[in-house]
């Protein structure tokens, strides 16, 4: 047996199903973008400027915020196609929003490309909920952030 198959029926059935929606999510975010403008993408999220900090969630949401980021970011690693930082963000935002679950993502930009001696912009996209990091922590600290976007 494939050892990601393998991995995969060694989950627990809320694990197996948190994966499953994720996974979807994913495609159906992957798909969206390629057909819908960010700004329909976002429509019904709260824009913030300067950046906004989330409220802190209760034990049992926080600890349900972050399945759905372990879901998304294992799920991300299974697609054919690039799951972007903001692809991974939009799918989260979604499941957590179907959950009540309020948290805010982050937009940055950061000059370089990247590294000091490209030219361009480099963007990353993070979610947090509360003081959390749900899905894009890794290098965030390198970017500026530009827009905010929150759900109640």
């Amino acid at each position: 047996m494939l050892p990601p198959v393998r991995k995969f029926l060694q989950l627990d059935r809320e694990h197996k199903s948190l994966f499953l929606q994720a996974w979807s999510g994913l495609a159906a975010v992957r798909l969206e973008l390629r057909s819908r403008s960010f700004k329909e993408l976002t429509a019904g999220l709260t824009l913030h400027r300067p950046p906004f900090e989330p409220l802190g969630l209760h034990a049992e949401a926080m600890e349900q915020a972050q399945r759905i980021g372990w879901a998304v970011r294992a799920a991300s690693r299974y697609t054919p196609w690039s799951s972007t930082c903001l692809v991974q963000v939009l799918a989260a935002q979604r499941m957590l929003q179907k959950r009540s679950i309020p948290g805010a993502f982050y937009i940055g930009a950061a000059p370089g490309n990247g590294a000091p001696d490209k030219v361009g912009l480099a963007a990353h996209a993070w979610l947090k909920c509360g003081e959390q990091f749900i899905t894009g922590e890794a290098g965030h600290q390198h970017y500026t952030v530009v827009s905010t976007f929150s759900w109640p």
